[in-house]
Formats: C-alpha cells, structure tokens, sequence
C-alpha cells in the first residue's frame, strides 16, 4: 500500500502522523510511504530522517493526497484538505464528528473510508489510541490553569500550591477518566487542593484506591457539580461519551456565580466542551473570559508539546496502521472488531451511531457497508 503522510495545518500543530521509525516498519512490512517536506520538523526530525526510514519526501500536501492510498494524520482533516480527498481513499486520524457537521458532510460527500482514532476500541473496553493524548492533556490542562491563574493573564493571581500560611487553590476536576487520572496526577503534584468528581462509584473507587487521601472526590451530581465549581478556583472538564457530543455539565448561571478571576480547563472541546460557555480557542489565542472567569479551550492541546504527543500516539497507532496496510482496510476491518468501531464513514454513509445521532443522518453498520 502507498501510505501518505501529510504535514499538519491547524495552528500551531506540530504532532506528525507517522514519525522516522514508524515509516520504517511501514516499509520493512513491504509498503511504500511519501512524506511532506517538513512534516516532521516539529519533533525534531527532518526529510533526512524520512528519506533514511525509506520514505519518499515531496513538496506539498497534494501530491500525498493525490497519490496515497492511506492517509494518517493526527488531527481532523481542514476544508482545503477534505476537498482533496477522494472515493475509497483510506483516511485514519482523529475526526471527533459528533459536534463538526461541516467536516461530516465534506466526509460524506467524498466517498473515503474515514476510521477514527478515538472510536477505536479495545477488548477491556477503552479507547487505547485516544488514551494517549488524554494522558498528554489531562496533564497539560493542569500546567494550563496554573499560567492562567496568573494576574496577567486574567486569573486571580494564585499559586496552585499556596504559600506557607496561604491557602492552596482548589481545583475541580470533572470526569474521572484517563484525563481526569492524570490531571489529578498534576495538580496533586503542585500542591492544590485537588477534588476529582465523575458518576460512576467504580472510577471513584480506583481514583481512591490509586491517590489515597490527597485527593478528594465526589459523585457527580447537578447539585455536587454545582457547589464545587461555584467553590473552585479552577475547574477541569474531562468528561467522555465516545463518539458522541459531550454533555454541558457546567451552565452558564455556574460560571457566572464563580469568583472573579477562576479558571476553566475544557479538555472535551473536541467533542463540543463540556461547559456551556466553551468555544474552540487556538494556541495563538487560548483563553477568552465571560463573566470574569478565564476560559482556556484549545482544541489541540497535546500540540504543544508535539515530541512527546507524537511518539506517545504512535505507539498506539502503529500496529493499526501496519494491518490496514498489510491487510487492506476491508480485511482488517472485518478482522478486528475493535479496529471497525473507529470506522465513523465509508463511502458516503455515516457508520458510527453516535455521529449519525448527533447530526441526523442515516446509520448503516459497518459491515453492511462495506459489503454494500
């Protein structure tokens, strides 16, 4: 299979879909791969290293779409890249569909084999190529709400940790998943006053059993919700329904009753934030106030810090990419139950009940689609 890397372009993304040692093994497997010039810059690995892994370095994104039979990418395809795609061409990469119409239909309408990342699953039930990046998240989303807590830049010009005879800042962290796991993990670390909420008795169980006494939990609750994050000085939402919006746990009469200054931390903007006062913000421009609290909704968080990010995903995303290359996607579909659940569009038909939900169009299961 002729495997296609393009360079990423939402702002400040520097994450690559493939790095040098990936495209290796791609190639040792049999298959050919073009690379982007500069795709890699941003974890530090230039054409060099591509052109030595054995891939074939070219100038510019439409060569690799035109000419590649699989696409991996890291984040969801823009407009400009979406018009390239093409009938029964394979692209793999986080789409997050559920709260995007635009880029749903620009899928649909081209007729690729779109398999997601965060809708692959594994045989305990996780989602192990999303884990990654929320491990990456949950942690920056902690370093996040510290800088924003600072005087200029908003925040109520807190220490996350304190000083001696000066209390610690309370953060709240909503969801008790891979992000919330980790940033806890942070937060105790700096020293907050760290409290991590979910609804689900077997998370606070194993959060408990992992933290011990330092950290602090709650079931989650309207009313629980409602008390802590109208206590807190930073709040975390980390929730997840997989392949599905997330829910507005947080109104905005919460936001409006918290003090001057606090901060919010939407991990889940990707699938639409979980406070109703979160829009999609960028690396260039990452925090917006309403209401006097600080509101920081990167969409591509790990994307700041690309070496880490990338290496991390690919570890995940390797042997799956190495199966629909070696086995054709249809075979390897039909092989891997958990791999199929990542399947959200295929030739034009919506195959992932959630986004299908979400956006109103017809389901087709997947099997049936690529039998039709």
């Amino acid at each position: 299979m002729l495997i296609g890397v393009p360079k990423e372009t939402k702002d400040h993304e520097y994450r690559v879909g493939l790095t040098p040692d990936s495209v290796n093994e791609a190639v040792l497997h049999g298959h050919s791969v073009i690379v982007e010039q500069g795709a890699g810059a941003g974890i530090g690995a230039d054409d060099a290293d591509y052109a030595a892994a054995g891939g074939e370095i070219v100038d510019g994104a439409r060569e690799v779409f035109e000419r590649a039979e699989m696409i991996v990418k890291v984040k969801e395809p823009l407009a400009a890249e979406r018009a390239m795609l093409r009938e029964g061409q394979v692209l793999f990469t986080y789409l997050h569909l559920a709260p995007d119409p635009e880029q749903t239909e620009d899928l649909v309408r081209s007729k690729a084999v779109c398999i997601a990342y965060e809708t692959v699953t594994s045989p305990g039930g996780g989602l192990p190529l999303l884990a990654p990046m929320s491990e990456v998240a949950g942690r920056l989303s902690v370093q996040a709400a510290a800088h924003a807590l600072e005087t200029v830049n908003g925040g109520k010009g807190m220490l996350l940790g304190g000083a001696p005879g000066v209390p610690r800042a309370k953060v709240v962290i909503i969801g008790g998943g891979v992000v919330g796991t980790n940033a806890a993990y942070i937060a105790m670390g700096m020293g907050a006053d760290t409290w991590a909420m979910d609804r689900s008795a077997a998370a606070l169980r194993a959060l408990w059993r992992q933290f011990g006494n330092p950290l602090d939990t709650a079931y989650s609750t309207r009313t629980a919700i409602d008390r802590h994050v109208t206590d807190a000085d930073v709040v975390i939402g980390g929730v997840l329904v997989p392949g599905a919006a997330a829910p507005k746990l947080v109104t905005e009469d919460m936001i409006r009753r918290m003090r001057p200054g606090s901060v919010v931390v939407d991990v889940a903007i990707d699938q639409g934030g979980c406070f109703e006062t979160s829009r999609p913000t960028t690396h260039s421009d990452p925090t917006y106030i309403v209401d006097d609290v600080v509101h920081y909704c990167v969409a591509n968080m790990p994307g700041a810090v690309p070496r880490t990010s990338t290496y991390a995903l690919n570890n995940a995303t390797l042997p799956h990419v190495l199966a629909l290359a070696d086995k054709g996607y249809r075979h390897a579909l039909a092989d891997d139950p958990h791999l199929r659940n990542g399947l959200n569009v295929h030739a034009g038909e919506v195959t992932c009940r959630e986004v299908a939900d979400a956006l109103g169009y017809p389901y087709r299961e997947p099997m049936e689609a690529m039998a039709a």
